[in-house]
């Protein structure tokens, strides 16, 4: 049997290092279908239910391994399910290649079943999108692709017509007409070491040296990178504020970590924007311009890889651009030593900050408090724990209460902030770390978008450990719409509620369910020690609020116009509302 096109995109991928492809088979590509069986030495391909599950998995395969992830789908509508992970891979300036079928080339622009012109449709996602219409120009455009995918830090899309995918591989059924002949390339990509000029980092340092209170903010473009951000830190007497998606980047509980900033944030951080007079940022494309210094009250000094991106959320003084890790090396031989005091203050306003959370996870309150649930999480995670996340409420409790130690990392939605992906997230990180625990956090809403994934854990055998915090609402939009001045709307699921655990079990996994504070850690215990994968499925207080740090008289009142407008459940929801204050005036 002769090699066919689909056999060297494969092979190609292969050639680059990639070891799976995350997807859902159709019609569309039956030749890549039989490219990978031909190749499965090479490429395992992973079968999941839906193609959406299968970009966010590529996706976290990228986050978690620095490697491309790879996702395929067929044509028309798989390759619309693709998209949403594909943004999330985009907003989060990971690498991913997408790969999908496309009708024969014969019938291309006759309104052909499921004919979707996929290369337009991912125009905006992708930064580099082509359809391959002679056998002739692989395995060329794959390296293309997938340096351009490294190179960019971004979505690459390969859309192929299903005669062509079987094809004779490497045949060009064409005449040439011109002195072309198809380039020969190879699958290597190398990476630039950037580094800033020196005049710029003499200006840097000249700025930071003069300032007497600096912060920093550091986000996941710092991870690697963390142990130069200490030194930075300890340098400068300098408290370190880290965004949601760069938790990972210092542990939690580093003297200089004064936690996330923002909605989902502490009050130690939200005052020293406040405070500081010049705000070095590391690797932070932070949108939420509310939070960082207002104009002119402090100068900036923004270390950022991609020049486009230096001075878009705030008017920068001095960027640098460069790979933070590389910045910092060359920065910190020309930053002098400065005296601890503002660095000592913030470190004792965390101290309180913590005492304040630490109160709000008491195992007395019933109904079950998110935060309980997320500290039991924090105690029986391993050191190097992974744990991925939902979007929602389950955000602000996962970043307040599970703490970064050791070689732990943490995964969400950043920029994108989509719904549904945690067990996704979860499956991939199994793949790519089998020997680590593996935990998603995710929300009763987003778990049940794409909850046959549940399934795919458990025919790969991959021991991920679901917990659903599940408050039977779209949580966060709830109290959105309360922050508004608006009574709820829409937005609490009502009877008759899922059983999540019976479906676990159904799946062929471990399910348990948990509706009182008293039967959580064994039931958690039990899960962590299950072989396989397990799902516990937690009913915790639906009133409980993600309040910010601090809470604004504008956000008050229009939290009180939303009961006198006929807010359902006033008397729960000041019942809860309560009880966190006397927890914390407890602690």
């Amino acid at each position: 049997m002769g090699a066919i096109t689909a056999e060297v995109l494969i092979s190609r991928l292969a050639e680059w290092g990639v070891d799976t492809v995350f997807g859902l088979p159709g019609d569309g590509i039956n030749g890549i279908m039989e490219g990978l069986r031909r190749n499965q030495d090479k490429v395992r391909f992973v079968l999941v239910h839906h193609e959406e599950a299968a970009a966010f998995m590529a996706t976290a395969y990228a986050k978690t391994t620095g490697k491309i992830g790879v996702c395929l789908a067929t044509s028309g509508p798989g390759g619309v399910h693709l998209a949403n992970g594909l943004y999330d891979a985009k907003l989060d300036h990971v690498p991913v290649l997408a790969i999908t079928g496309l009708q024969e080339s014969s019938v291309l622009g006759t309104a052909y079943q499921q004919e979707v012109n996929l290369d337009r449709f991912y125009e905006d996602v992708a930064e580099y999108n082509q359809v391959i219409m002679n056998p002739a120009q692989l395995p060329t455009l794959v390296d293309v692709a997938i340096r351009t995918a490294y190179a960019r830090r971004g979505v690459a899309h390969l859309t192929i017509p299903n005669d062509i995918q079987v094809a004779p591989a490497g045949k060009d059924p064409y005449q040439t007409v011109a002195p072309v002949v198809p380039p020969t390339t190879a699958p290597v990509y190398l990476a630039p070491a950037v580094r800033p000029r020196d005049a710029d980092l003499r200006v840097a340092a000249e700025l930071l040296n003069a300032a007497r209170k600096v912060g920093i903010l550091a986000g996941i473009g710092a991870r690697g990178a963390g142990p130069l951000v200490e030194r930075v830190a300890d340098t400068l007497g300098a408290p370190i504020v880290k965004t949601l998606s760069g938790k990972m980047v210092v542990p939690d509980d580093s003297p200089y970590v004064t936690g996330g900033l923002g909605l989902l944030g502490t009050k130690p951080s939200e005052e020293l924007m406040e405070d500081i007079d010049v705000l070095l940022m590391l690797g932070t494309n932070f949108p939420y311009t509310k939070f960082l210094p207002k104009p002119g009250s402090a100068k900036v000094v923004q270390v950022e890889i991609d020049p486009s991106r230096a001075g878009t959320r705030i008017a920068t003084d001095v960027p640098l651009v460069g790979d933070v890790g590389a910045t910092l090396e060359a920065l910190l031989p020309l930053l002098e030593r400065k005296d601890q005091e503002h660095l000592r203050r913030y470190q004792e306003k965390v101290r309180d900050w913590r005492e304040q959370m630490a109160s709000l996870e008491s195992p007395d309150r019933d109904p079950i408090a998110p935060q309980y649930l997320a500290s039991q999480l924090d105690a029986l995670g391993t050191d190097d724990a992974i744990l991925t996340c939902d979007s929602g409420t389950i955000a602000t409790w996962a970043a307040r209460h599970w703490q970064i130690r050791g070689g732990r990392e943490f995964y969400l939605s950043g920029t994108l902030a989509t719904m549904a992906p945690g067990l996704p997230y979860a499956i991939a990180a199994q793949h790519a770390h089998p020997g680590r625990q593996v935990i998603a956090f995710i929300g009763d809403g987003g778990f049940a978008m794409l909850m046959a994934e549940f399934n795919t854990a458990v025919r790969y055998g991959l021991p991920i450990k679901v917990v659903v915090n599940n408050n039977n609402s779209l949580g966060q939009i709830l109290w959105e719409q309360m922050v508004l001045g608006f009574p709820e709307h829409g937005v609490r699921f009502g009877e008759p509620a899922p059983d999540f655990a019976a479906i676990a079990r159904a799946c062929g996994g471990f399910g348990a369910r948990v509706e009182k504070p008293g039967d959580l850690p064994s039931a958690l215990r039990e899960a962590f020690a299950h072989g396989g994968p397990a799902l516990v499925d937690v009913a915790v207080d639906p009133n409980e609020p993600p309040l910010p740090a601090s809470v604004t008289y504008e956000q008050a009142k229009k939290f009180a116009a939303a009961f006198l407008r006929g807010q359902p459940h006033p008397a729960a929801i000041a019942t809860t509302l309560f009880k966190d204050k006397i927890q914390k005036l407890k602690g």
